[in-house]
């Protein structure tokens, strides 16, 4: 039966020699995989095969991996991971608020890439109806965050941005989608002021949860808010 065979993975590249290297290391990790070389038929594949996940290239041949992405997102929440031969494009992708669950840069590691869709599918795995229980309790009127009976007060900017990741948790926010959070008045800041908040806010966060990264940074995009394991995770912030 489908709910007990393991997951299947659609792979939209047309590198057919990465596609087949991603394809052995996802079946060693002991996913199905399915492989097509364009994006023409991705979508009406998709609606018919409903597949677990799908790692989407940008450029493709047939179909760009952009209108594919805004077309199955429209229609279904499979998770999707795009990737792209060039950092910048991941800004630009990011802006457009496309809804994938992640980006990944070429090249990348085939190891990483299998962790990112583990890590993917674990997050949608989670129930709507019963939400994993969340390390930190925002309270925003009190700008305050909670973890266990310890309890801080972050600066308004802080918290904003903390929010912001917060309600984003899984998925990469850019510096400047991140900027337009915290600066509603349109001011000019430079470019790198948002790593200067995040290094402060993950002080602080220090404070509630010490040892445990929560804040995550990508290179040259932004940041991604994930919480470990509750379970692994003690009431005053010790594993």
């Amino acid at each position: 039966m489908r709910q007990t065979s393991p997951h299947l993975i659609l792979i939209v590249e047309d590198e057919e020699r990465l596609a087949a290297v991603v394809a052995d290391y996802l079946r060693a990790a002991g996913y199905r995989v399915h492989h097509l070389p364009t994006g023409t038929g991705a979508v009406d594949w998709i609606e018919r095969e409903r597949p677990d996940l799908v790692l989407l290239d940008l450029m493709l041949p047939g179909r760009d991996g952009l209108s594919i992405c805004r077309e199955v997102r429209g229609r279904s929440q499979v998770p999707i991971i795009m990737t792209t031969a060039r950092v910048e494009e991941i800004d630009r992708l990011l802006g457009l608020e496309l809804g994938a669950d992640d980006y990944v840069c070429k090249p990348y590691s085939p190891r990483e890439l299998v962790a990112r869709v583990k890590a993917v599918l674990r997050r949608a795995s989670r129930s709507p109806e019963s939400p994993t229980p969340g390390v930190l309790a925002l309270e925003p009127d009190r700008l305050q965050v909670s973890h266990g009976s310890a309890v801080i007060t972050l600066t308004a900017v802080e918290f904003a941005l903390l929010a912001a990741l917060h309600q984003a948790a899984g998925r990469i926010l850019s510096r400047d989608f991140l900027m337009d959070r915290i600066y509603s008045d349109g001011r000019i800041v430079a470019d790198r002021t948002i790593d200067s908040h995040i290094k402060k806010l993950r002080r602080r966060l220090g404070e509630l949860v010490p040892d445990t990264e929560l804040i995550h940074s990508v290179y040259g995009v932004g940041y991604r808010y994930e919480e470990p394991d509750p379970n692994l995770v003690g009431p005053e912030g010790n594993p």
